[in-house]
């Protein structure tokens, strides 16, 4: 419950005041319904804000552009984008706040659901600069990141607990979602898909109310148009066979979007200096952008044409590479690099400093993808009299890749549904998202947010087990009441520390505080009655060793199955470098706090 002193800070307005006021004393499940709704609100808002903001970048900074003036702006203007959000985390932020989706996840395993305050306007402002200068990123990663400090902002203020704080920022990313996509059901399925496993029915309600008013006011400020108008023919049974060959094809393509994205990550990681990773990743993407226009911003104009069974337009230089697009095959191929390199100009973004995420690209590849595959069976059938409708193709190869890379299958089906009106696709949309799953399951285990966390042992999983010893730290079950001795001393100076511990357990250290084995009270306890011996037997006669040791930071999953594999009830833990001892974890503490942990993180 609240105090007096706990109202928060930043409600300063006569209304949020009142509002807060009259929480106090509330039960927490109601006091939570009232925060989704603002969380809602606030999310939406935020939406508005970055559509608008890079909206605004891009037609200041393309005004007046012709000639060869608008593709040369392909070369300068992503790099410039770039270089403004990496001066901007680097010495106002002083965070790392890429990979938004990511962040949130390791936010609700290790950091206790909290995320630092500066996440509310940071992501908006730096994403905004990225992909209004022409970043080949998406802006949904950075505001679900928004929509989930600002949830963790509320939790906080309102000294919630874990759980409630949890379910908060999940309602600050489905109301994300919701607001930027004017699509409540998928914020809502995104959540429970990719970011809380584990949630009872009882916080669907919150969630709802979130994303409802953050749908509300994206309408209220940006109209009733949809982010994706198209042009859909009625689903045709005859095309069944082409949707299943789409939806194993978009499982294979997720595998390569997947897997290329870690790598040139991974690769570009391991140069040195940000501003010189800033200048090779600036070339490489406005050399990318000039050759392949589509790849500039998050691409979803281009998109139009394909959505709408239009004309293509080129957009870039005359002779570089639109040559391909007055060739029959020339298309599928344009449009084939397109996406192959679609992966590239992205990781250049995200490594060269930018802001963005991956979420808009599988889109856009989705679609791209969508297109080559009904191109190519148009080409490939046109003697036959067959064909498939090509914006349908486009519109349901963003769904599969969706259901591919993040593997998110419900998430994918309605987002497109809800973004573009096609529910009349749905049982091609249920079936390539259903195969691209299926298909990129056969060969990876984790979406491209969750490989890294899963590496590092850090992922919460539908496994409750799993995910409670996920959120036990090390540090919350370490024990360092035990009396050390080093390892010469006699038995006399022994038998004081006996005298003077309630312990049954010394652990022996040298002379720099390392750890040597320890002495078990019933080793020693024949001789410490017998004065004559303490002078003359020492701590490493009676010393024993143990079978392994646990290291500082370790994950709870690992220190268990070293429980496991030597049958001990102790274990001591020290640092890896270097055996310096910091105290002991038992299977009782474990069990204890794994049941406190459970308890909270089961309760409804």
């Amino acid at each position: 419950m609240l105090q007096e002193q706990d109202t928060p800070k930043g409600a300063n307005d006569p209304l949020l005041r009142k509002i807060f006021t009259r929480m106090r004393g509330t039960p927490e499940r109601n006091h939570l319904l009232v925060l989704s709704l603002l969380v809602g609100l606030s999310c939406g808002l935020a939406a508005v804000l970055l559509h608008g903001f890079i909206d605004l970048v891009h037609s200041l900074l393309n005004r007046n552009l012709t000639g060869w003036a608008a593709p040369l702006r392909y070369l300068v203007m992503p790099g410039v984008g770039m270089l403004l959000s990496l001066l901007i985390v680097r010495y106002l932020v002083k965070d790392d706040i890429s990979h938004g989706v990511t962040k949130v996840l390791q936010a609700i395993s290790k950091n206790e659901s909290r995320i630092r305050p500066h996440n509310m306007w940071s992501s908006i402002l730096t994403s905004g600069l990225t992909i209004g200068f022409g970043g080949s990123v998406g802006a949904e990663a950075p505001i679900v990141y928004t929509g989930a400090a600002i949830g963790s902002f509320f939790a906080r203020k309102n000294k919630l607990s874990y759980r409630s704080t949890t379910i908060l920022i999940g309602c600050g990313a489905a109301g994300a979602v919701a607001g930027i996509f004017k699509a409540p059901l998928a914020g809502v399925l995104f959540t429970l898909e990719i970011l809380l496993f584990n949630l009872s029915m009882n916080a669907m309600m919150p969630m709802l109310l979130s994303t409802v008013s953050a749908t509300l006011v994206s309408y209220l400020f940006l109209g009733a148009s949809r982010p994706f108008d198209c042009n859909i023919i009625p689903f045709s049974m005859a095309n069944v066979p082409f949707y299943i060959i789409l939806g194993i094809l978009c499982g294979f393509f997720s595998l390569y979007f997947l897997r290329m994205t870690l790598r040139l990550e991974d690769l570009l990681g391991k140069l040195k200096g940000s501003f010189l990773k800033w200048g090779i990743c600036a070339v490489g993407l406005g050399l990318l952008i000039f050759l392949l226009p589509p790849l500039f911003g998050e691409g979803y104009d281009f998109l139009q044409p394909l959505l709408k069974g239009g004309d293509i337009e080129y957009g870039g230089t005359p002779g570089i590479t639109s040559g391909l697009l007055t060739k029959e095959w020339g298309v599928p191929l344009f449009f084939l690099l397109v996406m192959i390199f679609k992966v590239f100009s992205m990781t250049f973004t995200n490594a060269g400093g930018g802001v963005g995420g991956t979420f808009g690209p599988t889109l856009f590849v989705g679609a791209v993808a969508g297109f080559v595959v009904a191109r190519t069976l148009n080409l490939v059938l046109g003697g036959s009299g067959l064909s498939v409708p090509e914006q349908n193709f486009v519109l349901v190869g963003m769904g599969g890749l969706m259901a591919g890379v993040m593997q998110a299958p419900m998430t994918a089906i309605f987002l497109i549904a809800e973004i573009t009106g096609g529910y009349e696709l749905f049982i091609p949309l249920i079936l390539t998202s259903t195969l691209s799953f299926g298909t990129i399951r056969l060969f990876e285990k984790y979406s491209i947010y969750t490989k890294r966390i899963a590496q590092s042992g850090e992922l919460l999983t539908h496994d409750s087990d799993h995910s409670v010893l996920t959120l036990l730290r090390l540090e919350d079950v370490l024990e360092k009441d035990f009396t050390t001795v080093e390892i010469d001393a006699t038995l006399g100076e022994l038998v004081q520390a006996i005298s003077e511990s309630t312990r049954n357990i010394f652990p022996v250290i040298d002379s720099r505080g390392h750890f040597q084995g320890y002495v078990a009270l019933e080793v020693v306890r024949k001789e410490m009655f017998r004065p004559e011996l303490y002078a003359k037997r020492h701590v490493y006669n009676y010393m024993r060793s143990f079978p392994v040791y646990v290291y500082a930071g370790e994950g709870m999953e690992s220190v268990m199955d070293k429980f496991e594999k030597t049958g001990a009830w102790s274990l001591p833990v020290v640092r890896k470098e270097d055996r310096y001892y910091i105290g002991f974890v038992s299977k009782s503490k474990i069990f204890s706090a794994y049941r406190d942990e459970l308890k909270e993180f089961s309760q409804d």
